[in-house]
C-alpha cells in the first residue's frame, strides 16, 4: 500500500473522481493546517486511484495476502469499518435468520448488532463471574461443552478473547469441543492483534485453530482507527461467503489511509515485532511493580488467571483496582484527565485501566505512575457519592423473551425507569467502556439490572446506547 501510495505520487495522477477536495487543493486551509497536508494527497480512491479501474496491480489483494501469511492464517480481509464490522461479517457467514449461534454473554455491543441485524438466535453461554470483584472473564471451555450438548444444532459459537480487561479464554480446548461436532468457532480478538508476534503473549486464535478472528488493529497495533482484519482459516467457513457478507455490510469507499496503516503496521511487525513487544512486555513489568507500591492501589494479575477465572492475561492491559482507595473508578478517570492529562482505556465502578503498546516508553509510563501517585496524593476530595448497587451474578442473568431482532424493530414505547421491571427491553444499555451491554433488546429487564445501571449512572457512568442517557426512562417492547 505505500509503494503504491508513492508510485502515486511520483505519477503526478491528476484526479478527476472523488475525493472532492482534489487532492487537499479543496480542503479548509483550517483543516489542513490542523490535519497536514499529507493525509490530503494520500486521501486517495483504492480503484481508478491507488490501483487501476480493473485492480491490475492487486495492491489490496497482495496486502491481504502478506497480513495472512504474517500470522498465519489463510485469509485475511482488510476493513475500514473497524471490528464492528468485521465481526458481523463473521457471524453472518456462520449463522442466518433464526438459527442459534452460540455467544458468550461478556460479547461486545457489535455482535448485539450482528444480532439484531441478521435475526440469529443466540445461545448465551454464561461467563465465568468473579463474584468478589464482580467482573467476567471469558465462558470457559466447559461452559460451551454444556452448552453445545443442550444446543447441538448450533451453527457455530462466538466467544471473545481477550476482554478489555486483558483476561483470555482457552481458545485451542474451546476449538477442539466446537470441531469436535465439526462447527466453526469464530474469535471477537478485538484487543488481539499484537498476540501473534509474540511467544511470551497469549495464543492467538488462529494458531489455536479458531476458524475466524476479528482484530481491530488500532486497538493494540499501530493502524489508525477503524482498522480492522478478519482472518480465515479451514474448510467450515467458506472465505467468499465471509467477503461476500463483508460487501454486504462494507462501505464502497475504503479509506486507503486506513489500508495504509494497516499494511504498514504489517511489515513493521514482520521485521521487528517481537523485539518491539519484548521491551513494551519488560515496560509492563515495570510499571505493575511500581504502581503496586502506591498506598491504596492494586494492581489486577494473579487474581484474574486463579483456578477457575480466566485462563490467560494480556501483561499489556495494566488494571488498577482502586477499592481500598475508597474511589470510584469513574472518578478517578475524569481526575487523571482533568489535572495531569492521562486519558485512561476504561473505567469501572472500582477500577481504571491503562493500555499500553510497543509505542510507550519510559517516559510515557513515568507520566502515568507520576499521575497515579497524585491521585492517591488528592483521594480524599474524591471519596464519598453515589455508590454503585452491582448485583451478584446470578442477578445479571435475564431471561431471553424475544430475539433481540424483533425487540429492537417492534413496537416501542418509553417507559419510565421504575415501571420497566419485567418488561422486555427494546433498546441497547451498554455501560461504556468496556461496551458490553448489560441488557439488550429481548431480555426482561430486572429490578436488581435497573439498580445497577441508574446508581452507575449517577456515580459516573456513560450509557451512551440508550435512548435516555439519563435512564430516567427506559425504551420498552410495547405490550399488545
Amino acid at each position: 500500500m505505500l509503494d503504491a501510495l508513492a508510485n502515486y505520487h511520483r505519477r503526478g495522477f491528476v484526479p478527476f473522481t472523488p475525493p472532492g477536495h482534489k487532492q487537499g487543493r479543496g480542503a479548509d486551509p483550517r483543516a489542513r493546517e490542523v490535519l497536514g497536508d499529507a493525509v490530503f494527497s494520500s486521501d486517495v480512491l483504492a480503484v481508478s486511484g491507488l490501483d487501476t479501474r480493473t485492480s491490475d496491480h492487486e495492491v489490496l489483494a497482495r496486502a491481504q495476502a502478506l497480513m495472512a501469511d504474517a500470522v498465519h492464517a489463510e485469509n485475511a480481509f482488510f476493513s475500514t469499518c473497524g471490528s464492528s464490522l468485521s465481526v458481523k461479517s463473521a457471524m453472518l457467514s456462520v449463522a442466518g435468520p433464526h438459527e442459534k449461534l452460540l455467544v458468550g454473554r461478556d460479547a461486545h455491543k457489535s455482535v448485539v448488532s450482528g444480532l439484531i441485524l441478521s435475526g440469529v438466535r443466540p445461545v448465551w453461554v454464561e461467563p465465568t463471574w468473579d463474584a468478589g470483584l464482580h467482573l467476567a472473564h471469558p465462558p470457559s471451555a466447559e461452559a460451551f461443552a454444556r452448552a453445545w450438548e443442550e444446543h447441538p444444532d448450533a451453527r457455530g459459537a462466538l466467544v471473545t478473547s481477550p476482554t478489555p480487561y486483558g483476561t483470555c479464554a482457552d481458545l485451542a480446548a474451546i476449538a477442539e469441543i466446537c470441531h469436535r461436532r465439526g462447527k466453526p468457532l469464530i474469535v471477537d480478538e478485538a484487543w488481539g492483534a499484537h498476540l501473534p508476534f509474540h511467544p511470551d503473549l497469549p495464543s492467538w486464535a488462529m494458531d489455536a485453530g479458531a476458524d475466524v478472528c476479528v482484530t481491530s488493529v488500532h486497538k493494540m497495533g499501530a493502524g489508525l482507527e477503524q482498522g480492522s482484519v478478519f482472518h480465515q482459516q479451514g474448510g467450515l467457513v467458506d472465505p467468499d461467503v465471509l467477503k461476500a457478507r463483508e460487501d454486504l455490510l462494507g462501505t464502497t469507499s475504503p479509506s486507503v489511509l486506513i489500508y495504509a496503516g494497516l499494511d504498514a503496521w504489517r511489515r513493521q511487525m514482520v521485521e521487528h515485532g517481537r523485539e518491539m513487544l519484548q521491551e513494551a512486555i519488560e515496560l509492563s513489568r515495570r510499571v505493575r511493580a511500581e504502581v503496586e507500591k502506591i498506598d491504596g492501589l492494586h494492581v489486577c494479575e494473579d487474581e484474574f488467571t486463579a483456578p477457575g477465572m480466566a485462563y490467560d492475561l494480556d501483561p499489556l492491559q495494566v488494571v488498577v483496582d482502586l477499592e481500598a482507595l475508597g474511589v470510584l473508578g469513574y472518578r478517578a478517570a475524569d481526575w487523571l484527565r482533568e489535572h495531569c492529562g492521562i486519558n485512561l482505556h476504561l473505567s469501572d465502578h472500582r477500577r481504571i485501566s491503562a493500555q499500553l503498546t510497543f509505542a510507550d516508553n519510559a517516559q510515557t509510563t513515568g507520566l502515568l505512575v507520576g499521575a497515579l501517585r497524585e491521585l492517591v496524593d488528592h483521594a480524599d476530595d474524591l471519596r464519598g457519592g453515589p455508590e454503585v448497587a452491582v448485583p451478584d451474578p446470578g442477578e445479571l442473568r435475564l431471561e431471553l423473551a424475544d430475539l433481540p431482532r424483533d425487540a429492537f424493530f417492534g413496537p416501542a414505547e418509553q417507559v419510565p425507569a421504575d415501571a420497566a421491571a419485567g418488561r422486555v427491553c427494546a433498546e441497547m444499555l451498554t455501560p461504556y467502556p468496556p461496551g458490553i451491554p448489560a441488557v439488550m433488546p429481548g431480555e426482561l429487564i430486572t429490578r436488581p439490572v435497573l439498580d445497577y445501571l441508574r446508581s452507575g449512572v449517577a456515580a459516573g457512568m456513560v450509557v451512551p446506547d440508550a435512548a435516555d442517557e439519563s435512564l430516567d426512562t427506559i425504551r420498552v417492547l410495547a405490550r399488545s
